[in-house]
């Protein structure tokens, strides 16, 4: 490995703090996943805002779910900003993107780090394997083999909802789609503990007691489930009203009075409702949360719990000065060091500086169609994702969830699957016994099983070269091909490793597509039909039936 070429860059207040970087003749990757994600950033537009993961809904247009500061550059070139100092970037499709110090009472000088390698590829090695700067942590790579079905009940009580279920885990069975988890949104995981929070710990004469109920979820024992559940509280809700009353304001995010004398808490609206967001800056708000979370995962025997709802700043949403701990995205990535004390079995919804933590990310959800926003936007969000570290992820069900409907095309389904497929989980919403034919069950089935048995391997044998150097696990073909202009464009094939490559169809009713194969002197072979090519050419037309994928494997 070449050695780098580093230096700091720091512009003063008395320079205005802001910097460019020309996307002339190089391309740039890295920063922060948008909606819709291209690859690489130079074909993105986006308004200069601050650089911190913003909620999904409330800003679509936004940053998020996953961030660092660090940007890499086609020609070896990388930049990393200081983690401490806020600033507010943009692009400007194909011309250029701008750092910027935040104005405000908190303005820091702009401060980066500027490193030039040979190559793209050994800058990333040198440069962006170290992103995190700690040790590296495996979650439970369990879930890998397991299908991950999510189950949106309209039931609006718990025995129906353990109804619902059962009758859904017996039609998996009985299509013979095997052992999954079966995930549960927060309103069902909230039906399942007996609605308003009710089931919760509250805190009473400085002890914690626990309620006594009498529903033993029976129906669900045997079931894997996946449960969800946010730091907020419906200022309705039982378990809000009570904290008032024990004067615990302070288990929630607040704004103190001009006196100081008393605080109260922040409202915002979480899924249509007004609600306090927890202060994971005090202990003791932290310890009762996770009392809660142990207790619920207890009681319905969840295997694994979904933390959602940790994006953005609701100090920045209403303009008032945060408190230090909770400056930029300091919230969810307390939130994430919180979900880590799990174990290794808990999901989040973003994350930023936690890609060393043994936790899964929820990728964001995505329209059912052949979009940027949906389909076509897949693998640039693979790429984005495992670059920054987030090599372990739960992409968005099949077929996309945006539009919460079940999907009909049939050939949109397909394509999705065989995408998935080469991902860490294969993650359902859409039943395929309710969306397609037969044959596409029978399809659904062959395409889990490829899963399980070539594609779980080498993420697992992959995970070793990241947790040892921090490379990424899935790459782009620029990764072994690092002087070819050609590569660095390319956003609809991906590597496993260095051995394996995955060309699938994304556009609508296109039967046949051109494939780059990478690195000069390699030998690959389709793994459909045994052909071998070279690699550093281009396989021109190259036909590709609706069942298949094109898979391709080094051979020397």
């Amino acid at each position: 490995m070449s050695a780098c070429f580093c230096w700091l860059k720091l512009l003063t207040t008395t320079d205005y703090g802001k910097d460019c970087f020309s996307m002339a003749n190089i391309s740039w990757y890295g920063g922060a996943s948008i909606s819709p994600q291209h690859w690489p950033l130079n074909n993105v537009n986006m308004e200069s805002q601050p650089f911190i993961i913003s909620k999904p809904l409330k800003n679509p247009t936004g940053y998020g779910s996953v961030l660092e500061k660090y940007f890499l550059g086609s020609t070896g070139v990388t930049v990393m900003i200081a983690s401490d100092v806020p600033i507010s970037f943009s692009v400007e499709r194909n011309k250029h993107f701008c750092l910027e110090s935040t104005l405000g009472i908190d303005m820091a000088p702009l401060q980066y780090t500027v490193c030039i390698s040979q190559d793209i590829t050994s800058a990333h090695q040198e440069v962006g394997s170290r992103l995190s700067g700690q040790p590296r942590r495996l979650p439970d790579t369990h879930i890998l083999r397991l299908p991950v079905w999510r189950y949106y009940g309209a039931e609006d009580s718990a025995a129906k909802l353990e109804q619902g279920l059962k009758s859904f885990f017996n039609r998996l069975q009985r299509h013979d789609l095997g052992e999954g988890i079966i995930t549960l949104n927060e309103h069902c995981t909230m039906l399942l503990c007996n609605t308003d929070h009710t089931h919760l710990p509250v805190l009473k004469r400085r002890r914690l007691h626990t309620p006594r109920h009498t529903m033993d979820h029976s129906l669900i024992k045997s079931l894997k489930l996946s449960i969800t559940l946010s730091p907020y509280a419906s200022i309705n809700s039982q378990l809000f009203q009570m904290s008032l009353q024990e004067g615990k304001e302070y288990f929630w995010l607040s704004r103190h009075s001009e006196s100081g004398d008393y605080s109260a808490p922040l409202l915002t609206k979480w899924k249509g409702q007004f609600s306090a967001r927890l202060n994971v800056t005090s202990q003791a708000a932290v310890l009762w949360y996770m009392d809660q979370v142990n207790l619920l995962r207890q009681r319905l025997g969840a295997e694994y719990v979904v933390f959602e709802g940790g994006e953005g700043n609701l100090f920045m949403e209403q303009a008032i000065p945060p408190p230090m701990g909770l400056k930029g995205d300091n919230y969810i990535c307390t939130l994430a060091l919180i979900a880590a004390t799990l174990g290794n079995s808990s999901i989040i919804s973003a994350g930023t500086r936690s890609s060393h933590l043994p936790l899964f990310l929820q990728m964001n959800m995505r329209q059912s169609d052949w979009t940027y926003a949906g389909l076509k936007g897949i693998i640039p969000s693979v790429l984005h994702y495992s670059l920054l570290g987030y090599n372990f992820f739960v992409p968005d069900a099949i077929g996309g969830t945006l539009a919460g409907a079940f999907l009909t095309d049939e050939e949109l389904y397909i394509r999705w699957l065989q995408i998935v497929t080469f991902l860490p989980v294969m993650s359902f919403s859409t039943p395929p016994w309710d969306c397609c034919d037969e044959w596409v069950l029978n399809l659904t089935r062959h395409y889990v099983q490829k899963h399980q048995d070539f594609v779980v391997p080498l993420i697992e044998k992959y995970s070793k070269d990241w947790l040892i150097l921090g490379y990424p696990i899935f790459r782009p073909v620029w990764w072994l091909s690092p002087t070819e202009s050609i590569a660095f464009t390319i956003d609809d094939e991906f590597l496993i490793g260095d051995e394996v490559l995955v060309a699938p169809i994304t556009e609508s009713g296109q039967k046949q597509r051109d494939i780059y194969l990478p690195r000069k002197g390699q030998k690959w072979m389709d793994t459909n039909t045994a052909q071998v090519f070279d690699g550093g050419t281009f396989i021109r037309n190259y036909s590709v039936a609706l069942a298949d994928v094109p898979v391709f494997v080094s051979i020397s």
